[in-house]
């Protein structure tokens, strides 16, 4: 079988339907293309259902939180994928757990083992069953491949599980900068347009660190891949179209109502990797489409939510509405961004780009088709969530969230914005530097009242920092004490 699916077993039935399918994804790929085929036809058994959303309470542009009227989520799964914007996630989860007092599922160090798949084992004070009681963790939410069985031995198979995915193309652009130096295609590229214009001459399949250089998010959430990915035989077919499929997405705080999708770009993003081996590009597409269906179907019936780094606004306000959350539980500060990046990137539709950028954007999405498949997707079941919520109702609260966002940056931190590290020195605040550009990070304004610091020093510290402050918070160093000596016996 698949080696992250082998691990897959029998669970409660409340997350059954987490379970359905993906370990029978190690069968031949002919059986793949038959239940490709069957899903077509039956569709609905193998779909989770999409959760229903319904506004808890409007958001009042008042000074105070709103308090939603049902009880909040605090069992949370946050699979971390790597630059998607999910450093600011995690930010928003360290600082509404440690003020809540819950106990977060910690790694030993920074990650569960990344790149491998995760094992509960390297969860920090966790006790296999029948290893003695433990408190229970209430958020796992750092850095890992996921598995879930695994996470099922360390969280509740009833918790809240969701994730971020961003465009092939603008992730690209930031996994290059960031690593260049940890990547062995990318470091033996000389600029990213040379890497997609022939990336066979730098990528080999299962070289040290180049799992960042193709299908990032495919990997992280643990899929397989198919069987001419995992050789070295495999070379991209030449782009028939340039422009390839088109997806229209425009920068967070767009009219939503612009927003269109090509429905045949759900399952054939791009042109698929082709084998020697095959018989033909047209009998590759189809097994591709029936792989890449099948594991989409399982991710729905495993995440509750997936947000989208280009409408990261609009993903927390439905973030907070799924959790029964307050809206200032989801405002805060970008973390983990490098200068000159842009999260609610403008590569993602295609306008206002250069003809070489739009190259360079369609060649990103072809080499990354697994992660292409995955966006169009989540991005297609995040706007029918959207349009569930209400889209004038979502505007309003957008525009909500951006207000306090703003008015906690002028009245926290100096200049009311992200600083260049060289100006940070305070080493609590100096977000951790790796990769060619620098990452940013915040400095506090003085005069602050005690609470105000306190929750300014929430909003701005880094994620590695936070996680150093939660660990020494749930594990705090033990004091040894001096042996008492008995008073010699006399002779």
């Amino acid at each position: 079988c698949y080696p992250s699916l082998c691990h897959m077993g029998p669970l409660s039935s409340t997350r059954t339907m987490r379970l359905w399918g993906p370990w029978s994804l190690g069968v031949a790929l002919g059986v793949f293309m038959t239940i490709g085929f069957a899903l077509q036809l039956w569709g609905g058994p193998f779909q989770r259902r999409l959760p229903g959303l319904q506004l808890r309470q409007p958001w009042a542009p008042s000074p105070g939180p709103a308090v939603p009227s049902c009880p909040p989520r605090q069992r949370l799964v946050f699979l971390k994928t790597h630059k998607s914007g999910s450093s600011s996630v995690l930010s928003l989860l360290h600082r509404y757990g440690d003020r809540h007092g819950l106990r977060f599922a910690l790694p030993a160090r920074y990650q569960f083992g990344y790149p491998r798949l995760f094992q509960a084992s390297r969860v920090k004070g966790y006790r296999p069953q029948g290893g003695g009681t433990q408190p229970p963790f209430h958020i796992l939410c750092h850095h890992m491949r996921f598995n879930l069985k695994e996470v099922l031995q360390v969280m509740p198979s009833d918790s809240f599980f969701f994730s971020i995915v961003r465009d092939p193309a603008a992730l690209a652009r930031s996994a290059f900068s960031y690593y260049k130096s940890t990547s062995s295609a990318f470091r033996k590229a000389p600029s990213l347009a040379a890497f997609l214009a022939n990336p066979r001459a730098f990528y080999r399949p299962g070289a040290r660190g180049d799992h960042y250089a193709r299908n990032l998010l495919w990997f992280d959430f643990g899929l397989p891949f198919p069987p001419q990915m995992r050789t070295k035989r495999g070379n991209p077919q030449p782009l028939r179209d340039p422009n390839l499929p088109q997806l229209r997405v425009l920068p967070s705080g767009a009219d939503p109502r612009a927003h269109t999708q090509d429905p045949n770009a759900l399952f054939r993003p791009a042109p698929t990797i082709a084998d020697s081996q095959m018989s033909s590009p047209a009998s590759l597409d189809l097994e591709s489409s029936s792989f890449i269906q099948w594991n989409l179907a399982w991710l729905d019936s495993v995440f509750d939510l997936v947000l989208v780094a280009e409408y990261f606004d609009e993903s927390l306000v439905l973030l907070a509405d799924a959790l029964c959350w307050g809206l200032d539980d989801v405002v805060g500060f970008m973390h983990n961004a490098q200068a000159g990046g842009k999260l609610g990137g403008s590569t993602v539709g295609n306008g206002g780009l250069t003809a070489e950028d739009r190259q360079l954007t369609a060649r990103a999405r072809a080499w990354n088709n697994l992660d292409w498949a995955l966006y169009v997707h989540f991005n297609h079941s995040l706007w029918a969530r959207i349009k569930q919520y209400g889209q004038n109702r979502l505007q309003s609260a957008v525009a909500e969230l951006r207000a306090r966002r703003e008015a906690l940056a002028k009245h926290c931190l100096v200049g009311g914005e992200a600083l260049d590290p060289k100006y940070i020195t305070d080493r609590r605040f100096r977000p951790f530097q790796f990769g060619s550009g620098k990452v940013l990070g915040y400095v506090l304004r003085s005069g602050l009242s005690l609470q105000d610091q306190v929750e300014c020093e929430r909003l701005a510290t880094p994620e590695l920092q936070y996680k150093d402050k939660l660990d020494a918070k749930q594990f705090p160093p033990t004091v040894s004490l001096p042996l008492k000596t008995s008073r010699p016996l006399s002779p």
